[in-house]
């Protein structure tokens, strides 16, 4: 999954922060800020609950790892519609804040093999589904800038 953090975070640096989205209303370090808070809960930096009912999680958890990409126009349980206020002075802070999250998941699950972090829509993940989230995840917000991303292993 390293290799796809890093083959992720070379399409997100060729973006302008000026770059309009195809749909929905992240701009590129909107996008990127928004990466960076969900590998922070991966890492469990930040704890969240999951909105779904536990009856819910395992269809929830076997679209997860399906090959179905995320839905566009998702509502994020947490944010809801709107967007969170920007915390980078620029793009590129964005960007290196986002690569030291990375670093720090992987850390964190070398630390602790076992752990099971709760996502806010699909339940507890171990390190795996955690990097399946990941890749669905950023492909998804790439998506929206128009950077499509096949065949990452």
């Amino acid at each position: 999954m390293e290799k796809n953090f890093n083959r992720f975070l070379e399409e997100a640096e060729k973006l302008s922060p000026e770059t309009k989205p195809l749909w929905g209303i992240m701009t590129p370090q909107h996008m990127v800020e928004h990466l960076l808070l969900t590998v922070k809960v991966s890492n469990n930096k930040i704890k969240v609950e999951c909105f779904n009912p536990p009856e819910k999680i395992p269809t929830l958890k076997k679209f997860l790892l399906s090959e179905r990409p995320l839905p566009k126009n998702f509502i994020n349980p947490i944010i809801g519609e709107g967007l969170l206020p920007i915390q980078f002075n620029n793009y590129e802070d964005a960007i290196t804040g986002l690569k030291i999250e990375i670093e720090d998941f992987y850390k964190f699950f070398e630390n602790n093999p076992e752990a099971v972090i709760t996502n806010p829509t699909f339940g507890e993940l171990n390190r795996t589904e955690w990097e399946i989230f990941h890749k669905k995840h950023f492909t998804h917000h790439l998506s929206q800038f128009g950077i499509v991303l096949d065949k990452i292993h």
